[in-house]
Order: C-alpha cells, then structure tokens, then sequence
C-alpha cells in the first residue's frame, strides 16, 4: 500500500526486542519513513510498524515480530528459490521472516535493504545478483 493511502499518522509502536532493534535500524536509514502498521481496515487496532521510502512501501513489522518485506514478484521468486525468506501468502510482491533471536536481525536487515534498495531505483536484476551471491 503506497503511503498516501494510509490512513493517520501514528509513531510506531513498541515490538518485541529483536523486532525493535530492526523497527530502530529501519527508522535511521536515509529517506524512510515509520509510522503505525494498522490491521487491515481498522485503524483504531495497532498491528505493528510500517516503513516507506517516498510514497512506496519498503515493508513492515507485526507485533509478534514477523516482517512482510516488499520485493516485487520477481525479486520474491529469486529470494524464495534461494531459500532466503518465506512467501507472504497474501501476496506476490512480499517475503516473510520471522526475527525471534539475536540471529534474526542481521538477516532481516539484508532483507529490507533488497527492498529499500528496489525503492531507490536499483534494478531487480542488480538485487537478484546480491540474492544469488547471499550466503545465509
């Protein structure tokens, strides 16, 4: 969902703390943008943090600490080939991490700098190059 289809504007909220470290990490990057991940179509329920660059979204974190990171479809094909991240059920254009330990950070942050990176106009053949050299 691109920004300016957002409903109001809210600080992001509290996560668990690994989830938070990467909610802090996102935030300081050049350009992004955080705010309050709504649950779908209400926005008096809190359902974690978003992050956009611009008016595009880079992804977002839930509560329990599951990050959505927008790909596209074809940077999602390479990434789920490599075993990288999970699909996102709900759609084609995200992967899923889930950032429970310590060790989940890191690897979550690689993630949104795929998407990140994709916002600021790096190719997705460029991003497939770093996914196919990405050893986990």
């Amino acid at each position: 969902m691109k920004l300016s289809e957002k409903g109001r504007f809210s600080p992001p909220p509290a996560l668990p703390k690994h989830a938070e470290v990467v909610s802090k990490a996102l935030a300081s990057w050049p350009g992004v943008h955080a705010r309050t991940h709504w649950l779908l179509g209400d926005e008096t329920v809190v359902d974690g943090a978003d992050f956009y660059v611009g008016d595009q979204e880079i992804g977002h974190l839930h509560l329990e600490g599951q990050a959505h990171v927008a790909t596209g479809a074809v940077l999602r094909k390479s990434v789920v080939a490599a075993q990288l991240a999970g699909p996102f059920r709900w759609s084609a254009k995200f992967v899923v991490h889930d950032i429970a330990r310590a060790s989940d950070v890191e690897h979550a942050l690689w993630l949104f700098r795929l998407a990140y990176d994709r916002a600021q106009g790096v190719t997705d053949e460029e991003l497939i190059t770093r996914v196919s050299a990405h050893q986990r």
